[in-house]
């Protein structure tokens, strides 16, 4: 027994001196020390032997099986250290090396342009208010003098939430709120974004950007209503641009009014000057003008359900079709490519 257990000992140890990498350390740790492993066995087998042999034979396979967990560690520790040693060696970084950095992204054209109208409207003494894209039917449709025949009010053109709620269909409803907590001068403009069941076509998507703008004192007339459309009109798109109002019908409005410019995809705008549209315009369907946005005068009975007496106050409201303009601005002949993510478009602004 002795002999063998000697002859188990140095067969170990030259085995252990082979090995290379830590994964066969493991494998050769369980395979000599685990339940199936030799000394294990071998420690089984004192148990048959005499007492007076047991003793010191049990002894002496504990020893073995002690030297050997030791030699295991050693040799555990020693490639680890020969890893480690390795690894700086093939894996050294030069921390001198610029860094790596991902492209920086840049704000939606949407956005862009919305931020510059805003600077205008500052500039001019504006105050920005936001509100929810989920709103009360009362202050989208009840409070703007929406009768509930209109056609707007129907399931076929605005998404309900539930019979109380919707997702608003115009920024309005804030209109509504700020002439309800403030009382007049009033000044405001409310951009944000807006939701109508339309057919997605090159100028017409679900989803697109408003901003509401509404002055409310004492003797505003429609005359400074167009003296501001002419200023945004000229901030935005410069001197030579060609505007017209068309007569229309809005039930927060009286009187109100479409405004429309030259198309930006088959009427170039020169100094006096109009190229004939195209009769196979995506964007204008021949007509050479694009309806941008609504205006007109608060219609007095809104006034009156938020609190205002029209007799004291008037008041013009224009609701700017965001979307529209930035595609008018820069030449962009379908609202498409805003949701496609495409970043060589995106690239461009």
């Amino acid at each position: 027994m002795l002999d063998k257990l000697t002859a188990i000992q140095q067969k170990i140890s030259s085995s252990l001196d082979s090995i290379k990498i830590l994964a066969e350390l493991a494998n050769f740790r369980v395979q000599t020390l685990g339940r199936k492993g030799e000394l294990t066995r071998l420690l089984k087998a004192v148990g048959s032997l005499p007492p007076e042999e047991r003793k010191e034979l049990g002894k002496k396979v504990n020893e073995i099986r002690d030297q050997i967990l030791s030699e295991i560690e050693n040799k555990k520790a020693a490639l680890e250290a020969s890893a480690l040693a390795e690894s700086l060696i093939t894996e050294t970084i030069d921390v001198t090396l610029p860094g790596k950095t991902s492209p920086a992204g840049s704000l939606h054209p949407v956005t862009q342009f919305m931020w510059r109208l805003e600077e205008l409207f500052i500039s001019l003494g504006f105050d920005i208010v936001e509100g929810s894209l989920i709103e009360t039917v009362y202050h989208n449709f009840d409070a703007l003098n929406t009768p509930h025949n209109h056609p707007s009010r129907d399931e076929g053109d605005t998404f309900y939430i539930d019979e109380t709620h919707v997702l608003r269909t115009h920024t309005s409803p804030m209109q509504v709120r700020t002439m309800e907590r403030q009382k007049p001068p009033i000044r405001v403009i409310v951009p944000g974004m807006v939701s109508r069941r339309d057919e997605i076509d090159a100028t017409h998507t679900p989803v697109f950007h408003q901003m509401e703008g509404l002055v409310i004192d004492r003797g505003i007339t429609f005359a400074d209503l167009r003296g501001m459309l002419d200023t945004i009109v000229r901030y935005v798109f410069g001197q030579e641009a060609k505007v017209r109002l068309r007569p229309s019908h809005f039930p927060f409005t009286e009187p109100s009014a479409e405004v429309d410019i030259s198309c930006y995809a088959c009427v170039t705008s020169k100094p006096g000057k109009l190229l004939p549209p195209k009769d196979d315009c995506s964007v204008c369907k021949g007509s050479g003008w694009v309806e941008l946005w609504g205006c007109g005068m608060v219609h007095p009975e809104v006034l009156r359900k938020s609190g205002i007496d029209p007799s004291e106050y008037s008041g013009y409201a224009f609701g700017l079709g965001v979307t529209r303009m930035t595609s008018a601005l820069y030449g962009i002949p379908t609202l498409k490519p805003y949701f496609e993510n495409d970043v060589q478009f995106l690239k461009q602004f």
